[in-house]
């Protein structure tokens, strides 16, 4: 065989073969001058998080995040989100949840879609946020977001428009002296409530509680239905109680709606001419006789305790006309004489 008819003998079978392999596989050969029509492939990533508290508890809170995800080019499967939330302190996992979120391209090519998500944490402390993005469970893109003062977050129970005003001048809570006894002294104590929300509030209960100053012992309690509060008004309650005389006390003023505390303030009753307290003083450790108020008589060991060394003569002369519990206190003063003068002989 010549050369001519090997190499057209070659060529036919090169012929063979291609026109096998267009059939086979049509697209294996591409024409140049068609272009690219193809889509770009498919990319998504964290356009935003934001972090709403929803449902709060007493001891928990329920945080929505709601994630903005950015999708560009060609539709993209099996997207996931995963959040979780880590304490702040200690780095523990807390809470974890997984968001199936779909074919995000099948909203819009270029284009936002929104995914939400929801983590319990304890109303406590601060906590960091994480949320990563899996596409076919790789991770692609994630962001976290750290949160602080949870503790401040209202329970739903407790979440009222009422609470006490707090004015500049006028006192949230004003008392004055209506009668003044022997022993005992009637106080009248005014309380100013705001309605701050947009509808009229309904009744909740005043509670107004005296406390000695130095023993921290309760002297009076009263309790008093706060009415109808209309938006943006401020009304004033008021009540009397009876205490003794001679003492200074510390007002405590609470806001309860069905036994749920809403509010609470403070303030000061200075009967003792003495001496005078502020409100959110730091209430120091000091003797005190207790049986004072709860009007039991002196006994024998509690005089013996009296310092040996006390000058009889510099005690005040204290008459049945004392304010307080005068006429307790004169009987323990006359028995302390009377055993500083025999031990005296």
């Amino acid at each position: 065989m010549d050369a001519r008819t090997t190499l057209l003998a070659l060529g036919a079978a090169v012929l063979v073969v291609g026109a096998v392999g267009v059939v086979a596989a049509p697209d294996a050969i591409d024409d140049p001058r068609s272009g690219d029509t193809g889509e770009p492939p498919g990319h998504i990533d964290l356009a935003d998080v934001v972090i709403d508290p929803a449902e709060v508890s007493g001891e928990t809170a329920t945080l929505d995040l709601v994630v903005d995800l950015r999708h560009r080019g060609s539709t993209v499967e099996n997207v996931t989100l995963r959040h979780r939330a880590l304490d702040a302190d200690s780095g523990l996992l807390v809470d974890e949840t997984t968001v199936d979120v779909g074919d995000v391209g099948d909203i819009d090519r270029d284009g936002e879609v929104t995914a939400n998500g929801s983590l319990d944490v304890e109303r406590a402390g601060g906590y960091h946020l994480e949320t990563v993005v899996f596409v076919d469970g790789e991770r692609t893109t994630e962001r976290t977001t750290r949160i602080a003062g949870v503790e401040a977050l209202v329970p739903s129970y407790a979440d009222s428009s009422v609470e006490f005003a707090d004015g500049n001048v006028w006192p949230t809570v004003a008392v004055s002296v209506v009668d003044a006894g022997a022993e005992t002294a009637t106080l009248s104590v005014s309380t100013s409530v705001t309605n701050r929300g947009d509808d009229p509030s309904g009744d909740l209960d005043l509670r107004v509680m005296l406390r000695q100053a130095d023993s921290n012992v309760v002297a009076a309690e009263a309790s008093e239905t706060v009415g109808t509060v209309r938006p943006g008004r401020t009304d004033t309650v008021t009540t009397t109680l009876d205490v003794p005389d001679g003492y200074n006390y510390y007002v405590d003023a609470a806001l309860f709606d069905d036994d749920v505390l809403i509010d609470e303030t403070q303030a000061v009753a200075n009967l003792d001419p003495q001496e005078t307290i502020d409100a959110n003083e730091t209430v120091e450790d000091v003797e005190f006789a207790v049986e004072d108020f709860t009007r039991t008589e002196a006994t024998d060991d509690a005089l013996d305790d009296a310092p040996a060394d006390e000058d009889v003569e510099d005690a005040p002369d204290v008459g049945d006309d004392a304010p307080g519990f005068g006429v307790v206190v004169a009987v323990a003063a006359l028995l302390a004489a009377a055993l500083f003068a025999r031990r005296d002989r």
